[in-house]
């Protein structure tokens, strides 16, 4: 019975690996070329292909080491890239206008 709980919790950590890598391949994806030299990150077909490796690996490669390379490098681009990618892609404004502030409109003194 505890082999089968144990058994069942890995399966969650690989699912969890697998879903965070898909995710950030999205992202990564949809993510306009020329953000990453603004945004002065490695080039998208960089990590077009890490990430493409990593979700290869969590699916047919059962090799623990590899998925938590994979994993680590999902991440450095989730946490590092995609915020970088989003600051210089304007992705940060949520429909506010380009006067906003961090606390909200400016209005000049007025």
């Amino acid at each position: 019975m505890l082999l089968t709980g144990f058994g069942t919790l890995i399966g969650l950590l690989y699912l969890a690996m697998l879903v965070l890598a898909v995710i950030a391949l999205f992202f990564a994806v949809t993510a306009r070329d020329d953000a990453y030299r603004a945004a002065d990150k490695q080039k998208k077909s960089f990590w077009l292909i890490i990430l493409g490796i990593t979700v290869a690996v969590n699916l047919f490669v059962p090799m623990l080491f590899l998925q938590l390379a994979g994993t680590v490098a999902s991440i450095v681009f989730m946490v590092d890239v995609r915020p970088a990618l989003k600051a210089v892609s304007g992705g940060g404004r949520r429909g506010g206008s380009s006067s906003d502030g961090p606390y909200g409109p400016y209005n000049g003194g007025r």
